[in-house]
């Protein structure tokens, strides 16, 4: 059962498109994290439940758990967790794969504990010169068993973030989640988190004339409505098509401003939150925060 109703509440311009950031929260998921939103004027988070570029998979503090969860069911906060990065399921490299699934299990059941949404986690590669059609299938074997685990009411989504299509990229176009989603049945909890650095390196052009829009309509088109769960809203440092995942503050990179604006009016992201992960620390987060709240309040 989908918990984000895509329909407005009153409130409709906040609930529209909650805007928040990515968030620290070494110190305390709660007491840092919270804090460090509020201060910026968050109004969703995205949290890391794990060293994001390692593979320890730390039990959390469950008086943190609990002051976060309560926090945010309170405020209204959607939650997410973004799972570490070494995870890749395309990965010729057994032990790879078997710390693949335990990382990533391991984020789902913290994402759970902590009363998260979504858990994002990327797409990865088909690594050792393997075909694609070998990565999906070791995809398939080692992912949809986590899938199937999520049975509980409050397990989050598994949202598919895409790449800037460097190597071997198994998902980096619209159209490629379609394979993925294949390989996966299209479950359930499977859902999509779309990265608008990603997506633009990768070659779709968003800062074109209707390029945000004719970009969603195919990703509607490749994995259905509703299918759409987050967006991650970072602007590009480097030109469509470079492949280079380098992101950039709201309006400052090759994306420009407008494209936000015409992606928060786009049927497919209603209800949808918007998360940045982009650079300047507190100061340029609370900028790009309240830069987003005034694209879509326009």
């Amino acid at each position: 059962m989908d918990r984000v109703s895509n329909e407005n509440t009153p409130d409709s311009r906040i609930r529209r498109n909650p805007v928040g950031s990515h968030v620290p929260v070494a110190g305390g998921l709660a007491s840092v994290g919270l804090a460090y939103a509020r201060d910026i004027g968050a109004e969703t988070v995205q949290v890391f439940v794990a060293n994001p570029r390692g593979w320890a998979t730390p039990p959390g503090s469950p008086q943190q758990d609990e002051a976060f969860r309560a926090a945010c069911a309170a405020e209204g906060i959607p939650a997410y967790v973004h799972a570490p990065y070494l995870i890749n399921f395309g990965s010729h490299t057994e032990a790879t794969a078997e710390k693949s699934v335990e990382s990533l299990r391991h984020s789902l059941r913290r994402g759970r504990e902590i009363g998260a949404l979504g858990v994002v986690v990327h797409t990865g590669s088909a690594t050792g010169g393997r075909d694609r059609e070998v990565a999906l299938r070791q995809v398939r074997e080692r992912m949809l068993p986590l899938l199937d685990e999520l049975t509980h009411d409050d397990d989050p989504f598994l949202l598919l973030e895409s790449t800037a299509g460097q190597g071997a990229s198994l998902c980096s176009r619209t159209w490629d989640f379609g394979p993925y989603f294949e390989a996966l049945d299209a479950h359930p909890k499977l859902g999509v988190c779309l990265d608008t650095c990603h997506i633009f390196a990768a070659g779709h052009d968003l800062a074109g004339p209707a390029g945000m829009k004719q970009t969603l309509d195919l990703l509607v088109d490749t994995v259905g409505e509703g299918r759409l769960k987050l967006v991650h809203a970072n602007d590009s440092k480097d030109v469509v098509a470079a492949h280079k995942d380098r992101h950039e503050n709201i309006g400052s990179g090759h994306i420009g401003a407008d494209p936000f604006h015409e992606l928060m009016l786009h049927p497919a992201t209603e209800g949808v939150p918007l998360v940045i992960e982009t650079p300047g620390g507190k100061e340029g987060h609370a900028a790009d925060v309240a830069r987003l709240k005034e694209l879509r309040d326009t």
